[in-house]
């Protein structure tokens, strides 16, 4: 799978807002190039949520372990929720055990060497034994991103 691959399958997920930021849009340069993912139907960034997925270019500071910075390699992160953490690895979000393999290692599903704790979930380059996984787990991430907006839509005052 290559990242325009992924990027355009997750954006044609229902009620998706895809951001890329990059040169002269007012983010920070240290996300240009990256793909963020929010659960968004009305089209507007949310403020309050992290995105229920993204797609990395390069390491960020305290995140190096996957050696992003290796020609055309990319990260996918998955927020995949407790369940589907624990199905994929066989260990609770916080486990140690759970990231015990090598996260630079391209197309092997592994626990988010950052945010693993929290049930994410990540691959680089995913290729033929985790492109099919990935897909799931981002229809997974999607639903469970629909389902919080969904419930915060009920609780609003009106």
């Amino acid at each position: 799978m290559t990242m325009d691959e992924i990027i355009s399958y997750v954006d044609g997920l229902d009620g998706v807002l895809t951001l890329r930021p990059a040169p002269g849009d007012g983010t920070p340069e240290i996300s240009w190039g990256d793909t963020f993912f929010y659960y968004a139907p009305d089209g507007v960034t949310p403020t309050r949520t992290q995105p229920f997925a993204t797609v990395v270019t390069k390491d960020c500071p305290g995140d190096e372990a996957s050696r992003l910075d290796r020609p055309d390699a990319f990260r996918v992160n998955v927020a995949a929720g407790r369940e589907a953490f624990e199905r994929w690895t066989g260990h609770a979000p916080g486990d140690p055990a759970a990231v015990a393999v090598d996260p630079g290692e391209a197309d092997t599903l592994i626990a988010h060497p950052v945010y693993g704790a929290a049930g994410w979930l990540a691959v680089v380059n995913p290729g033929p034994r985790t492109g099919a996984a990935t897909r799931d787990l981002l229809d997974e991430a999607h639903r469970l991103a629909r389902s919080r907006y969904q419930r915060r839509a009920e609780l609003k005052p009106r």
